[in-house]
């Protein structure tokens, strides 16, 4: 099975890792924040992360990462299912494209039911959600997968929760320049009300940056 890739293509970088460690270490609040009819019907309790896959594309020699694959049960049954997340920092022409070979080569190592969800970081309008194979005769399939675009969220319907994910995801939303200052106050009151430990406090602040963000917090102490 084969992946194309169309460059250029930016190196996967830290803050892209630090999205996958902030997804996997609160998947249950990512969730609650982002996409509730998800949240509200599987079970956490048996949460099972996968190994990581990776799919070469053999013509090219590329390699990709599929970035977030978890295993888990719809709630109230023991049916299993497969919740597959995609980080997206740039924008791809043909990524709903990707997106289904991702799900097809998912479903055909695991015989699933797969929830597909694409997160996008970048400040780009596009963003599709279904990927489509039609001839003139024929109507093949159609594709859908559940999208994020941060900067499409507004940052002031989070500031009110205590959800760890949505706080540090706060900082990918959409807010004008002069609103910085204020995103990052509202930012620091939601940290200091979650008395989180210091390793999940560190997977948050990386978002705005732990020593900038320790700093801002003890010269405004979030007034």
């Amino acid at each position: 099975m084969l992946i194309k890739e169309n460059p250029p293509k930016p190196t996967y970088t830290k803050h892209d890792q630090l999205h996958k460690e902030l997804i996997n270490t609160y998947f249950q609040e990512f969730l609650e924040a982002f996409f509730p009819d998800v949240h509200d019907n599987i079970d956490f309790h048996a949460i099972k992360p996968l190994s990581e896959e990776v799919y070469t594309n053999v013509l090219k020699g590329n390699t990709r990462r599929i970035d977030i694959v978890i295993e888990t049960t719809l709630k109230g049954t023991d049916v299993l299912v497969i919740v597959h997340i995609e980080l997206q920092s740039y924008k791809q022409n043909d990524f709903h494209k990707r997106m289904y070979h991702y799900f097809s080569m998912l479903y055909n190592k695991f015989q699933k039911p797969i929830v597909p969800i694409a997160v996008f970081t970048y400040k780009e309008e596009w963003e599709t959600d279904q990927y489509t194979m039609e001839f003139p005769f024929l109507h093949v399939l159609t594709f859908n997968y559940l999208t994020l675009h941060l900067k499409k969220k507004n940052w002031r319907a989070y500031i009110h929760s205590d959800n760890p994910a949505a706080a540090a995801q706060m900082s990918q939303m959409g807010y004008k320049e002069e609103e910085r200052l204020q995103v990052k106050k509202e930012f620091l009151r939601m940290i200091v009300r979650m008395e989180l430990d210091s390793a999940k406090q560190r997977i948050v602040y990386g978002f705005f940056g732990r020593e900038e963000s320790i700093n801002f917090l003890l010269l405004h102490k979030c007034n």
